[in-house]
């Protein structure tokens, strides 16, 4: 660990460098730590809370939650995980990212106070962006749950309101191998006696069992809240309250209304004390923005990016592209992380993919191209052992030299999907200069 805090004036750069370096491992579930510096710092806010868990999804419902509120006029804070391109994108205050001078007087006043007491990175910027809130006039916090629920450094918050996006298979090892292990882990963001929203279609026995015990209000999909729609427009009915004839939202994705209904449910739920108009849901469904979610950029060949990086992302990733037009070839511009479940994402979407431009990412965790292809060509085996279709792949020093790779032999009716990891995405963004 490292000796001795930045010095007075140090950059935000300077500042994470630090936070790198102020615990023994990177990840340490639990929340006595943070808890115990939280209670030293001046954190409490009147402001309505609303924590966001769950495997995927939440990223989505979190900017559908926060446009709504907006153009409601309500001051809002929100706070997910983690960034693309810079470390400011995971805070904002009503709508603008959050700068460095602000992040840098918090880090300031945690360290500060922490004494003895060591600090994750992620925890570190959880009490930063708490403790810069509290003292922001808010009306609502939108806070993304970082990993699991039940020992993220998010659950020392006491939330008005819970939504659970869905529950899949990723983080093992510390969540657990099966959805009813993970299910429990997520479920411990519900409180007792208040809103708590899961829009899993099919929510693990352990999530409603824990909801049960501590008698939260739970509102599940299908049962308490749902959706219908054409290919004009979509309606949501939850247990009260109907909004109909609405536009679909501007986040592209097959469920990206399943995402829209638990931001709508949880709306409804906190009515009495954020009422929202009918426009306002409206306009914020059309204006919600959030890369990397089957962001698909302006001109040709057709570029998709996608930050798809377990089973269950990549197989809602097949099914947006089996929904799109019809393309000559695809070509998949493809880095993941070591730890993560590769021969599942591959097995999902190797009968949409023509060519594999495999690129390796960077960090302790990154996977070489080379080690990434070889997993492919196991995972395609176990799938299609005649290779049916043909398995073509090269690999790259970094996803830049991916990307280019692909660009130059794509044609303009081709499309190039980007996925696997945050890494992959935002290594595209920064040879594009969307920055």
């Amino acid at each position: 660990m490292s000796a001795g805090r930045p010095p007075s004036g140090a950059t935000l750069d300077t500042w994470l460098s630090f936070l790198e370096t102020q615990h023994p491992i990177a990840i340490d579930m639990g929340l006595e730590r943070v808890r115990q510096v939280a209670d030293r710092l001046d954190i409490a806010s009147s402001a309505v809370k609303i924590v966001v868990g769950g495997t995927n999804g939440k990223g989505s419902t979190c900017a559908m939650l926060e446009a709504i509120y907006l153009a409601a006029g309500f001051r809002v804070g929100l706070y997910t995980s983690p960034h693309l391109i810079k470390f400011n994108e995971r805070a904002r205050l009503n709508g603008e990212i959050v700068k460095d001078l602000d992040f840098v007087e918090q880090f300031d006043a945690i360290e500060a106070a922490r004494g003895e007491i060591t600090l994750t990175y992620f925890e570190f910027s959880t009490l930063a962006v708490l403790r810069m809130f509290a003292r922001a006039p808010l009306d609502v916090m939108i806070l993304e749950v970082g990993l699991g629920g039940r020992l993220d450094a998010v659950n020392i918050v006491d939330a008005d309101c819970s939504i659970i996006t869905s529950v899949d298979i990723d983080h093992t090892d510390w969540l657990g191998d099966t959805r009813e292990k993970i299910g429990f882990e997520k479920a411990h963001i519900f409180r007792p006696h208040r809103p708590a929203i899961c829009s899993d279609p099919k929510p693990p026995q352990s999530l409603l069992d824990f909801a049960a015990t501590i008698e939260a209000d739970l509102w599940l999909f299908g049962r308490d809240f749902n959706y219908s729609g054409d290919r004009q427009q979509w309606a949501f009915a939850g247990r009260n309250q109907r909004r109909n004839a609405m536009a679909y939202p501007a986040l592209r994705g097959a469920n990206q209304l399943l995402n829209a209904s638990a931001a709508l449910a949880a709306i409804e739920a906190l009515r009495d004390v954020l009422a929202v108009p009918q426009q306002a849901v409206r306009q914020g469904l059309i204006t919600a923005a959030l890369p990397g979610r089957f962001q698909i950029l302006p001109g040709q060949p057709t570029v998709i990016l996608d930050v798809a990086h377990n089973p269950h992302a990549a197989a809602v990733l097949e099914k947006n592209l089996g929904n799109m037009g019809f393309h000559p070839y695809t070509y998949a511009v493809f880095g993941m992380l070591s730890d993560k479940d590769i021969a599942s994402v591959v097995k999902h979407l190797h009968g949409r993919i023509d060519r594999w431009f495999c690129a390796t990412l960077p960090g302790p965790r990154g996977l070489t191209a080379d080690l990434l292809a070889d997993k492919i060509r196991h995972a395609v085996q176990d799938v299609d052992p005649q290779q049916k279709q043909p398995l073509v792949l090269s690999t790259y020093d970094s996803v830049g030299q991916a990307y280019l790779a692909a660009s130059e032999l794509a044609n303009p009716d081709d499309r190039i999907v980007v996925f696997g990891s945050f890494l992959t995405v935002a290594g595209v963004l920064q040879v594009l200069g969307r920055v």
